[in-house]
């Protein structure tokens, strides 16, 4: 399979309109545009019943402590886990791309309702529902895309992978509220191939 983007370069920096948050000189971060990026793919394996794609973040660090305080910056040697910001399953097997904006627009407080997608897809539940679940303002489950927003103060500039998988099942056997480690676990099951392109994005100014 082959994957690609009009919305960023494979290894770029991804725009700041399909980011969650973006660099403010007096706050560190205000909310961006949050679009989801444009995908296309090619090359798929016969025999693919639907698709599903993931995106995550695999630099988000794994100890709060120094995250987004003040005179502090978050260790690069700090052990690092993932940050799933996007799961999409059960797109239907002649699709072939996802347009910019169709999936997200904005940012939404308590999260974009689902698991409902466009094409009769579903959308699992983002890691921001964990993120934002001791604030009363935030808190909710974040179905679909909702993109980048790494710490401010972190010393190393994040790295999101978007993946596509081509399965052989029309419907990924997870159920109701899922996330990206569930479908995961199920995709592994299915998968008949997969593709990736990696953007990257910091709000770090002295790393921008």
């Amino acid at each position: 399979m082959k994957l690609s983007s009009e919305s960023f370069v494979d290894g770029g920096v991804i725009p700041v309109e399909f980011a969650f948050g973006s660099i403010d000189p007096k706050q560190h971060v205000a909310l961006s545009d949050n679009r989801n990026p444009q995908l296309a793919w090619a090359d798929v394996p016969p025999g693919t019943r639907s698709f599903a794609v993931i995106c995550h973040d695999y630099d988000v660090p794994s100890k709060p402590d120094d995250v987004n305080q003040e005179g502090r910056e978050v260790p690069a040697d700090l052990p690092r886990v993932d940050f799933y910001h996007w799961v999409l399953v059960d797109l239907p097997a002649d699709c072939r791309s996802i347009a910019a904006g169709s999936h997200a627009d904005g940012v939404t407080p308590k999260g974009k309702t689902g698991p409902a997608a466009p094409d009769g897809a579903r959308h699992g539940v983002n890691d921001y529902t964990a993120w934002f679940a001791s604030d009363p303002d935030m808190a909710g489950d974040y179905y679909g895309y909702d993109g980048p927003c790494p710490p401010w103060n972190d010393s190393v500039v994040h790295h999101y992978v978007f993946t596509v998988h081509a399965l052989d099942v029309e419907t990924l056997p997870v159920q109701g509220r899922f996330t990206g480690a569930d479908a995961l676990k199920a995709i592994n099951e299915h998968s008949l191939g997969q593709a990736s392109i990696t953007g990257t994005y910091t709000l770090n100014p002295r790393l921008a």
